[in-house]
């Protein structure tokens, strides 16, 4: 108990306004392990750490990364949390069949989460989303409501007006594939990989450029042109799924955490201001920083959702 008094104190402190000048966060990597577990004959990787008799936090990555952006942000909420972090189908330390034998949708990749989580025989938690983890994590909440008890949501975008201008671009290539192959050679590109993690940051010094050249490496990979491409494409689905999404948030209304890097050019602040319009109680921090917020901000982030989770008594 004095631990824990002592944690919250400090994510207290940080949330106070002067993040620089306070205390250290209590963290502990000690936990920590890492996994393998078939799920309808793919192989998944993931992340584990923390007191398994714990809340459980479920961290559902971004594109083009994996379960490794989290490696910061889960030394600090492990001292009190379960923390689970996978990789989806063709991303990170996870399987990555060829198109021909595993579909490549949201659909698809919700439905392999949501059976690892079966396996893990995990039937609450916390979800956390970013980016991609935002349409995955949606699919599983909507097939199964009882399995969440709050959200923390960090650049996942579900509302129109969160789309930045390069989507008007890509809605070129979901009309017609075929006739805008460069989309998807922009989209998985060096120079856009490495804008994903610095464009907006008036801190370039924070961002370790291993982050970038090991996302460069992984998309460079045969085979992931297609699978990335077949994702980019099925993204449309998201778009039109939105309505669906919002719904459900009126319904259930869940506790929900907004902690969204503000410079982000890809999901931009508006899409995080209007999650208010559908959850007036949802706590919302506008941060300096970019689509990869946990770069620049992590112990921010970290103090802000211990708080948040204390306060509602999680």
């Amino acid at each position: 108990m004095v631990k824990a008094r002592v944690l919250l104190a400090a994510a207290a402190a940080l949330v106070a306004g002067h993040p620089a000048q306070a205390a250290s966060l209590p963290s502990t990597s000690a936990t920590t392990t890492y996994h393998r577990a078939m799920v309808d004959g793919i192989g998944v990787f993931y992340r584990e750490a923390g007191p398994k008799d714990a809340p459980t936090i479920v961290l559902l990555h971004g594109f083009p990364s994996s379960s490794r952006e989290f490696d910061t942000l889960i030394p600090l909420l492990a001292t009190r949390y379960h923390l689970v972090a996978p990789d989806f189908p063709g991303f990170g330390q996870s399987d990555a069949p060829p198109p021909a034998s595993y579909a490549y949708t949201f659909d698809h990749l919700a439905e392999t989460t949501a059976g690892l989580l079966d396996q893990l025989k995990i039937s609450r938690c916390i979800f956390y989303l970013h980016d991609y983890g935002g349409p995955v994590g949606f699919r599983i909440m909507l097939a199964h409501p009882a399995r969440v008890q709050a959200l923390i949501i960090q650049n996942a975008n579900a509302y129109e007006a969160g789309l930045g201008v390069k989507w008007t671009g890509i809605a070129k290539y979901w009309a017609d594939p075929k006739a805008h192959p460069d989309v998807v050679d922009t989209f998985i590109s060096p120079a856009a990989t490495e804008q994903r993690h610095i464009a907006g940051t008036s801190h370039p010094e924070r961002y370790n450029p291993d982050s970038w050249t090991d996302e460069v490496a992984h998309l460079s990979r045969p085979g992931q042109h297609e699978i990335q491409a077949d994702l980019l494409y099925d993204y449309r689905t998201n778009v039109a799924a939105y309505p669906a999404w919002q719904a459900w948030l009126r319904q259930h209304k869940p506790l929900t955490l907004v902690v969204w890097g503000r410079n982000d050019p890809s999901f931009i602040a508006a899409g995080a201001e209007a999650f208010k319009r559908d959850l007036p109680g949802a706590e919302i921090h506008l941060l300096d920083a970019g689509h990869f917020a946990l770069d620049e901000r992590n112990d921010e982030i970290a103090g802000l959702i211990l708080a948040f989770l204390a306060k509602h008594s999680l």
